[in-house]
């Protein structure tokens, strides 16, 4: 089993995606230095003077890419608005992820003020009522938004779930798996459930796959639940894990945790597996770890804000993971009736 599990801090690994972004768009451009003062200059520094002159000519895959580059400053919003204002045809789907990451930057308070109605109206703006060439991930985060409690309303939810899915999006598809299953939003119906479970996750939604590892569980399918299990307990990159299915990094740990618990429970009790109370008991303290885990990633990016550190919402958010499991638990056999 293995023990390192890595996860990047979101501003290094933010700028050094768009760095690569940029060097691909503008690959015959200041890609070398030009001068032994611009040796000395950082090839984010090199990028940055690329793109504010590639800007000021009117470049708006620029602006868009400055705003990226300066993703937790408050000027990146001001890049992002002027992408916004030239509303084009030309802008096309630049505008639309424009209006995306300006939503990410009041539901976060990047360089503005925190603001959820900030956040939902420039959502719903890069969503475009579902068109498919508008901003998907912006469908998807409208289906996660309105999910939390703070915002919730399940039926909205499962609607901009049901578009992005429609759209191609894997984490709304193993989200609307989970909806079906319990009868969020929409009337309970396993038979669904299983099925968009099932697909998100052979596309590698972590989070599907340990929904759908307890529900053989508890449907009595110990060989299928321990070994999809198991196999779930060896990711060990959750960053890398993240990237690649375009899926939270926190619903990656979510999913490791489920499992975890799952795959120990079923050496605990000698389900599916040679039972075997030492292994189990390893497993089961990796639970633990995976809750610190999830409430380290949740708290990166609001550092600043002390009242976002502090014990309350420390345990608020191990009581999240905590509930997750426990909601397998008890609702799970219910449906497998």
């Amino acid at each position: 089993m293995k023990s390192g599990y890595k996860i990047d801090a979101p501003k290094k690994h933010s700028q050094e995606k768009v760095f690569r972004a940029i060097t691909d768009v503008y690959r015959d451009e200041g890609g070398k230095p030009t001068s032994h003062q611009e040796s000395l200059a950082t090839p984010v520094e090199r990028a940055e003077r690329l793109l504010k002159g590639r800007a000021e000519g009117g470049d708006k895959q620029a602006l868009f890419l400055l705003g990226q580059l300066y993703y937790y400053e408050a000027r990146a919003v001001d890049y992002m608005r002027r992408v916004v204002q030239r509303n084009n045809p030309e802008a096309g789907s630049i505008r639309y992820t424009a209006l995306y990451h300006i939503g990410i930057a009041y539901l976060e308070g990047y360089g503005v003020q925190q603001s959820n109605t900030e956040a939902e109206s420039y959502w719903l703006l890069a969503a475009d009522e579902g068109n498919p060439r508008a901003c998907v991930k912006a469908q998807s985060s409208l289906g996660m938004f309105y999910s939390r409690p703070e915002t919730q309303d399940l039926k909205r939810a499962f609607f901009w779930h049901s578009e992005a899915c429609g759209n191609g999006s894997l984490e709304s598809q193993g989200a609307l798996g989970i909806m079906y299953l319990y009868g969020q939003g929409i009337q309970q119906d396993p038979k669904a459930a299983i099925e968009c479970l099932k697909e998100a996750a052979e596309r590698g939604n972590v989070y599907a796959q340990a929904h759908l590892a307890a529900y053989y569980y508890h449907r009595k399918l110990y060989s299928r639940a321990a070994a999809l299990a198991k196999r779930i307990t060896n990711y060990d990159d959750i960053a890398a894990i993240a990237m690649v299915t375009d899926c939270l990094p926190e619903y990656v740990i979510k999913g490791v945790a489920i499992a975890l618990f799952y795959y120990a429970r079923c050496l605990e009790l000698g389900k599916g597996v040679p039972q075997s109370k030492e292994k189990a008991w390893q497993y089961f303290t990796k639970v633990g770890t995976h809750i610190q885990m999830y409430v380290n990633v949740c708290l990166f990016g609001c550092v600043s804000d002390p009242s976002k550190t502090s014990c309350r919402h420390w345990h608020r958010l191990t009581g999240i993971l905590i509930n997750q499991i426990k909601f397998c638990l008890t609702h799970l056999p219910e449906i497998a009736t």
